[in-house]
């Protein structure tokens, strides 16, 4: 049996291509660590200082040593180890990414739930002990899965899980509100612009010195980082790519990839490889990505047109790119080899 694990560069670092396209300021500032489990680059292009990078990665250290699933001693492993037990207690931000998980879990029926970790758990993808689990661990697995059972109590702050072995896991959206964290701070210093990119979920903020907008690239999901298929132009906004390239291995000449179905138990199989969303809010782009790459084209497409100021961008197994309504103002198909189709 031959086995190939593919990281992703570093758990899914780098999905989208930004493209900065100005002269360098001389104001700019720049700094990337290994943090939220990949690799985050902060770039200050203009009206930035060293300690401000300090305080944005402080932040992240902070965002991460609160909701890891995968580290000791953060609140949500405290809340994993108590399932079935005791609520527990929670930060403020820790709670709200919970309620906004659980928001778009049911926003979504369960296609994006974050009690997903005990099936995130069992395919362990992204390591190199990931393999194709017994169906009757799956089985197991996804008797635990269910967001409605998840209890917020919000003037104690806590969180319980009522059934033992219920384990919550915020890697689908904790990065979004961790740029949305960051932008607080560029506009708490008077940051004139800076490009925040959290292992792919890239927030551009502010205005660029030269005027011109800024342009941000769609990742080639079959080629190698740095390759991309078409160009996101506009002014301060954020862009988050969830795919099938990401991280994933491959078993007996099959690819399975990260994004679990909550009703199979398997990877998602709907014919898409890549969605990107492009809207304001990082943390709503973070779960938009993935709630609507597990809904598939139609749902998905339905679920993106009834939400205000987002737009995406759908890449499925046959090379052809859908826009959800207006993205045509914004996106720009640069490779010819994929096709623009018309969804209907």
């Amino acid at each position: 049996m031959k086995r190939l694990v593919k990281f992703g560069c570093l758990a899914g670092a780098f999905c989208l291509l930004f493209c900065a396209c100005e002269s360098k300021p001389e104001a700019e500032v720049n700094r990337s660590d290994f943090v939220l489990g990949t690799v985050c680059s902060i770039s200050i292009t203009s009206g930035g200082t060293e300690k401000i990078l300090d305080e944005a990665f402080g932040r992240l250290r902070e965002i991460e040593n609160r909701m890891s699933a995968n580290k000791e001693g953060t609140e949500i492993a405290a809340i994993n180890e108590a399932s079935g037990k005791k609520p527990v207690t929670v930060t403020p931000d820790t709670f709200y990414v919970i309620s906004k998980a659980l928001e778009y879990a049911q926003k979504t029926n369960g296609a994006f739930d974050p009690t997903v970790e005990p099936l995130v758990k069992l395919w362990n993808i992204g390591s190199e002990d990931a393999k194709v689990p017994p169906l009757s661990k799956i089985k197991s697995a996804l008797a635990l899965i269910d967001y409605k059972k998840v209890q917020m109590d919000p003037d104690k702050l806590t969180v319980y899980l009522p059934v033992p072995g219920m384990r919550l896991d915020l890697g689908a959206i904790a990065k979004g509100y961790a740029a949305d964290e960051i932008e607080k701070i560029m506009v708490a210093n008077k940051v004139k612009s800076a490009i925040i990119d959290l292992g792919g979920n890239v927030f551009v903020y502010g205005k660029k010195k030269d005027g011109t907008p800024w342009r941000v690239g769609i990742q080639n999901p079959y080629s190698d980082r740095g390759e991309y298929i078409g160009l996101v132009t506009g002014g301060q906004m954020t862009v988050v790519t969830s795919g099938v390239y990401e991280r994933y291995f491959i078993e007996n000449g099959k690819r399975y990839h990260h994004i679990l179905d909550t009703k199979t138990g398997f990877p998602v199989d709907n014919g898409l490889i890549s969605v990107s969303i492009v809207t304001e809010s990082s943390i709503d782009a973070d779960a938009l990505s993935t709630s609507v790459f597990a809904l598939g084209l139609d749902k998905g497409m339905k679920l993106v047109e009834s939400l205000k100021d987002v737009y995406a961008i759908f890449i499925d197994s046959n090379n052809k790119v859908y826009l959800s309504p207006g993205t045509n103002k914004i996106f720009t198909l640069t490779d010819n080899k994929f096709s623009l189709s018309d969804y209907k």
